[in-house]
């Protein structure tokens, strides 16, 4: 169509020219000619492409339907228990689990953490940590074993009553196209100002909210763009102390902070852990000390258990990784002392 559309003005000039100058056409014909071919294929290309379009668009909606129709893999059990606030305990009990049928990500792994205990894992990277910790909020379930909490399998609780006993604060926290008000509230809905201020003071925000230019109502851009790092994470730990959940999963926030951001952080930190069942995924084992029990993981299997000073001991994985970090750390400062002198 668009070829015709183009050669057809040209096959009435040259016709009409011959005929114009025989004296059996008009030039004005020839023009008028010439227009009306314009006027119509345009139309006409636009009526014939509609099929294409349709086409693509079919192809689109395939696509939306198919997943529309997914099947959830997280599914609740009909008879599902309401669990009320958690006392706790967190068990893995021989739990291994598959992301695809190749490798398993984890393989037999056993540990149980107790009421207001912290439970640290560390490991290098691809060990499990992440994973170990996506199971305990039933992000995934089990290929084998069991998760409990408080001796329930975490399969059979409602979803509602799982998620209302577990928080949560990863490294990368989502934060929403809205309000400050907005973003830490998410963690419960109709929260009032007073208890929203309280959770902004405990976790090193009120700073924040003082250079605010309309206070809990500014808006904060999409991801969170008009924050730091460090203040996207004291409002993820504003949102979990909001939230008040017996069991905490915490993937490390001072991770790839400056200093400043991250000794608030930590600050806020502290403040979050107490009273709490945690779960630390720990990059810095500095931070890590204090924990009652560490669960150092390789290749998905837990190589190691202990305190921080009996692993430190033993010299196994967890010392040599505490070394090389110590010794990266130290690295900078020597280079600096160096170039001072």
């Amino acid at each position: 169509l668009g070829l015709f559309g183009a050669l057809a003005p040209a096959l009435v000039y040259w016709y009409g020219a011959h005929a114009v100058i025989n004296g059996s056409l008009q030039i004005g014909t020839v023009v008028a000619m010439a227009a009306y071919l314009t006027r119509l294929f345009g139309p006409m290309t636009q009526l014939f492409s509609t099929h294409v379009t349709v086409q693509s668009n079919m192809a689109l909606f395939e696509r939306i339907f198919d997943y529309l129709d997914l099947v959830p893999e997280i599914e609740e059990q009909p008879d599902a228990i309401d669990l009320p606030r958690a006392v706790g305990r967190v068990e893995f009990d021989h739990v291994s689990f598959r992301y695809n049928q190749h490798r398993l990500a984890l393989n037999d792994v056993s540990f149980a953490v107790e009421p207001e205990q912290i439970a640290a894992l560390v490991g290098p990277s691809g060990a499990g940590k992440t994973t170990t910790s996506y199971l305990i909020p039933r992000l995934y379930d089990a290929t084998e074993g069991a998760v409990k909490l408080d001796g329930h399998d975490v399969r059979d609780l409602t979803l509602k009553s799982l998620a209302a006993n577990i928080g949560m604060v990863t490294q990368e926290p989502f934060i929403f196209h809205a309000s400050l008000r907005d973003n830490i509230a998410y963690a419960r809905p109709g929260a009032d100002d007073a208890d929203i201020l309280r959770v902004m003071d405990a976790a090193n925000l009120s700073d924040v909210l003082a250079r605010m230019p309309k206070g809990l109502d500014t808006i904060v851009g999409e991801r969170g763009y008009r924050l730091s790092g460090g203040e996207r994470q004291r409002i993820a730990i504003a949102r979990v102390l909001l939230k008040d959940p017996p069991v905490l999963v915490l993937d490390e926030a001072t991770n790839s902070l400056d200093s400043e951001s991250e000794y608030a952080v930590q600050s806020a930190v502290s403040k979050l852990l107490a009273g709490r069942t945690t779960i630390v995924i720990a990059h810095r084992l500095s931070t890590i000390h204090s924990a009652d029990q560490i669960l150092v993981l390789e290749n998905g299997e837990i190589v190691e258990r202990g305190k921080h000073l009996d692993l430190l001991t033993l010299g196994g994985l967890y010392s040599r990784l505490y070394e090389r970090q110590f010794t990266s750390e130290r690295a900078p400062a020597s280079l600096a002392e160096a170039s001072n002198a």
